[in-house]
């Protein structure tokens, strides 16, 4: 097995991704209307490399290897449909969702390395509030060590069309995390799911936001805020 930690690092450019952040939530369906338009201008060489920080009101969303027995409450939440790789999660206030629409062509054409880039952003953003994120080689995201278990504080789920990467990344800044009950969260029922606020740190989204745009640059390149 190739372990993700020895991924050759995925290829910065000297191109400035486009930074953009919006302040009230965002429905589903518009957001993966403007997501996919930003991507077909990407791939098209019309429109430069975006990241969309947003929140969505409460929904669930099933990947593409969701399994019907894993939405345990079917009627709390919209359900929505997704391209992206993966199986049920939730979104919804208090949750950072990032979509990262990137030219894999120009940045080394690995989708593996742009998985562990990810990853490494997310742990590096963690350890601004003092959390240690760890990755795990058997099962996707994020996961913070409590005690004699381990509980899901950040979630990847990726697609990538005519090599430009959707969707992307979710880190619970302080959502409610009862709402993660009515589904089996990524298919694995064996472990939580936690927060910042729930590991006892105080941040804002706007304080996340800073640590994700900031460790964002040391990884993929430079910003230009919108």
């Amino acid at each position: 097995m190739v372990m993700r930690s020895e991924i050759q690092a995925l290829v910065q450019t000297d191109e400035v991704v486009l930074w953009q952040t919006s302040v009230v939530p965002i429905s589903y369906p518009v957001a993966v209307a403007k997501m996919d338009a930003h991507v077909a201008a990407i791939a098209g060489g019309t429109e430069q490399e975006r990241v969309w920080l947003l929140e969505h009101p409460a929904i669930y969303t099933a990947g593409t290897s969701a399994k019907r027995e894993d939405l345990v409450e079917p009627n709390r939440f919209p359900v929505f449909e997704t391209g992206r790789g993966g199986q049920y999660t939730y979104h919804g206030p208090g949750q950072r969702v990032a979509y990262v629409m990137l030219n894999l062509a120009k940045r080394g054409a690995d989708v593996r390395a742009f998985v562990a880039a990810l990853e490494n952003w997310l742990i590096a953003t963690l350890a601004e509030f003092g959390v240690v994120g760890e990755r795990r080689e058997d099962r996707v995201g994020i996961w913070v060590k409590r005690g004699s278990h381990e509980d899901k504080i950040a979630a990847l789920g990726i697609r990538v069309r005519k090599g430009v990467t959707l969707h992307g990344i979710s880190l619970n800044v302080n959502p409610a995390l009862e709402h993660f009950n009515g589904i089996v969260p990524c298919g694995l029922s064996q472990h939580g799911v936690t927060s910042l606020a729930d590991l006892g740190i105080s941040a804002s989204m706007q304080a996340v936001d800073a640590a994700l745009a900031k460790h964002f640059e040391n990884i993929f390149g430079p910003i230009k805020r919108l």
